[in-house]
C-alpha cells in the first residue's frame, strides 16, 4: 500500500492514466468533479467535495475536472482486490 497528497488548480487538466492498482480518494479540500468508467458500464460523472471518499478499482478510467476551487486529495493505492 501506497499513499501521496494529489493537488489540481482551479482548471488544470487531470493527465492521470488507469492504475494497475485500486486506489481510494479522500477530498481534504476544494471542489471539482470525477469521472469513472467502470468496466462494461457508463460512465459516472458527480460533483466532490471536503470529506468524500472515491474508490477506483484498478485499471478503471478516471480523472478530476471542472476544478473550481484547488482540489487537494488524500490517494491511497493498494493491491488490486481479488475475488
Amino acid at each position: 500500500m501506497s499513499c501521496g497528497i494529489y493537488v489540481l488548480k482551479p482548471g488544470e487538466e487531470d493527465l492521470q492514466r488507469p492504475h494497475n492498482q485500486d486506489e481510494i480518494y479522500y477530498v481534504i479540500s476544494g471542489a471539482g468533479r470525477i469521472s469513472v468508467t467502470p468496466k462494461g458500464q457508463p460512465e459516472v460523472d458527480r460533483a466532490v467535495v471536503p470529506g468524500d471518499v472515491i474508490f477506483v478499482a484498478a485499471r478503471e478510467y478516471h480523472r478530476f475536472h471542472g476544478i473550481t476551487e484547488e482540489l487537494v486529495l488524500l490517494v491511497v493505492f493498494a493491491p488490486a482486490m481479488t475475488l
